[in-house]
């Protein structure tokens, strides 16, 4: 479903990936993980254009989508949520996702009582801004507005970070209910539990390289413990 291909990206004359391949296949769950700092971020907004490559290709479906706009991509099938659940903080949890529905290809609105059925803890808040929910509130928002354009392939970038335990199972339990339900995943994750109990396979980043990758099972390994080890 997706294949990046020796993908180079970075700020100005600081490069940050080298040489970044990739594979996620249909239905399959490929978490990303490393020490903080060494690309894991730069590599999600590279995939999905936010920003530019300066070698390697990214192809989704078979097409090359390595000069495509984000909302391109979107449209193509690429949902991504980004790190610090961002949402639209003056407009309510239904007005954010109703600007995503009438933003999608489909503009089913039924997409939205689907996106709720996932995160079910957003029901009794429809009416509220998202500027007032809790952290954990709004990346649970945050994920349910992706699910609006029902994407063929979700990127999460660290959807756990800084949320409370109780929200990090109720988001754990949405991302093997969508993995299960045939959605492709790519995530990055820093808790290797986390990444044990979720991933099919998994790819560890070293300033801007990839240093291991593997079936998940391989994450039991010392060499890979020694590879996230702060």
């Amino acid at each position: 479903m997706l294949s990046v291909e020796g993908l180079e990206a970075g700020y100005g004359r600081a490069r940050v990936l080298f040489g970044v391949s990739l594979e996620v296949g249909e239905g399959s769950l490929m978490c990303v993980m490393g020490r903080n700092g060494v690309g894991k971020t730069t590599l999600l907004n590279t995939v999905m254009g936010v920003l530019p490559t300066t070698g390697g290709t990214v192809t989704f479906e078979g097409r090359d989508v390595t000069r495509l706009r984000p909302d391109e991509r979107v449209r193509l099938g690429m949902g991504y949520v980004p790190q610090g659940h961002e949402t639209f903080p003056q407009l309510t949890v239904m007005g954010n996702l109703m600007v995503t529905l009438e933003a999608s290809t489909h503009r089913d609105s039924s997409a939205v009582e689907e996106a709720l059925e996932v995160f079910p803890r957003l029901k009794p808040l429809l009416k509220r801004p998202a500027g007032f929910l809790s952290g954990g509130q709004q990346q649970q928002l945050a994920m349910a507005r992706a699910l609006v354009t029902r994407p063929k392939l979700l990127i999460l970038d660290e959807p756990t970070e800084g949320i409370q335990p109780s929200i990090i199972l109720e988001i754990e339990e949405a991302i093997e209910r969508l993995h299960a339900s045939g959605l492709a995943i790519l995530l990055v994750e820093q808790y290797l539990d986390l990444a044990l109990r979720l991933a099919d396979s998994f790819l560890i980043l070293d300033a801007g390289r990839v240093v291991h990758s593997g079936a998940a099972e391989e994450l039991r390994g010392e060499h890979v413990h020694r590879l996230l080890a702060v």
